[in-house]
């Protein structure tokens, strides 16, 4: 029985997949047409599943979005650099012009997505991180992701306050100066309550940490969950694979995040299979809600 059952999840999973490739033909969809359905099992969590626009970095935003609707998904961490499309030849970053912006709010309403997190993003100097938190609160904007460094943590704490808008310190893999969370916990000692972590289990596999001791480290401190389960452990080489088939251990990060009674966005961070990732970007999804 559970075997048939999984083979159901992973056919619909399949089927929405080519529904959608032959009804958009990887172009940016008429208003509307395209929006997740449910059921959202996660949301009951107070957790909101989407995914980094980075994860179809090879198409506009535009087009990204699309691609998550059709993933049975509602929210987006959006990220800077990215074309917007839908006409527009402008990037998603903080000099997009009042016309862009305008584009880009429609795209979202008629797609039923909000963006919940922006990110990973930096910036030179504190006149700039200004323009980043104007930014994000424009459109909404409830966490952004960087990898700040160490000089500029003060005054981004207070940014924080200034616009109330969190910062997530994210971690990329050793030697990233955020590779280990007891860097991360360090550099949030006395620092606004709105600053914490950005996890990334997938890159803490890659650089040999325990992906559930790592969460544990941070109890209380994360924000936003780039999620992502991959083929082998301990190898930065490592590529991603479909949720709950690789080396992540998919129920022990949901038992742990529930544990910590973690509230925020969850992002589906794909980054193989470039090209062609939606269907396995929406068999994650399946099984993921299925092991809730």
């Amino acid at each position: 029985m559970k075997q048939l059952t999984k083979l159901m999840l992973g056919c619909l999973a399949i089927a929405i997949v080519l529904f959608t490739s032959c009804s958009t033909n990887g172009k940016v969809s008429a208003a509307g047409s395209t929006k997740a359905k449910g059921p959202f099992p996660e949301e009951k969590l107070g957790w909101k599943l989407g995914s980094q626009a980075y994860t179809f970095r090879l198409f506009s935003f535009a087009e990204a979005l699309d691609k998550i609707a059709s993933a049975n998904l509602r929210y987006v961490e959006a990220f800077p650099g990215q074309t917007i499309g839908a006409g527009s030849t402008e990037k998603m970053t903080y000099e997009l012009s009042p016309e862009g912006r305008k584009i880009v709010k429609q795209l979202l309403k008629d797609r039923g997505i909000t963006i919940h997190a922006y990110g990973v993003v930096g910036a030179k100097d504190e006149a700039e991180w200004e323009k980043v938190f104007q930014f994000a609160k424009d459109f909404g904007v409830q966490v952004i992701n960087s990898e700040p460094s160490e000089e500029q943590l003060d005054y981004l704490s207070k940014l924080c306050d200034k616009y109330d808008i969190k910062l997530a310190i994210h971690n990329h893999p050793d030697p990233s100066h955020y590779w280990n969370p007891d860097v991360v916990l360090k550099a949030l000692e006395g620092r606004s309550p709105r600053m914490g972590a950005a996890a990334d289990v997938g890159h803490w596999m890659r650089s040999g940490l325990n992906p559930i001791e790592s969460l544990k480290k941070l109890d209380g401190k994360i924000f936003h969950v780039h999620f992502k389960d991959l083929n082998e452990f301990g190898n930065k080489k490592a590529h991603d694979v479909v949720w709950g088939t690789g080396k992540l251990g998919m129920k022990d990060v949901i038992a742990e995040l529930k544990r910590q009674n973690f509230k925020g966005m969850l992002s589906a961070e794909y980054e193989y299979n470039w090209e062609n990732s939606l269907p396995e970007v929406t068999e994650s999804v399946v099984n993921f809600r299925a092991a809730l």
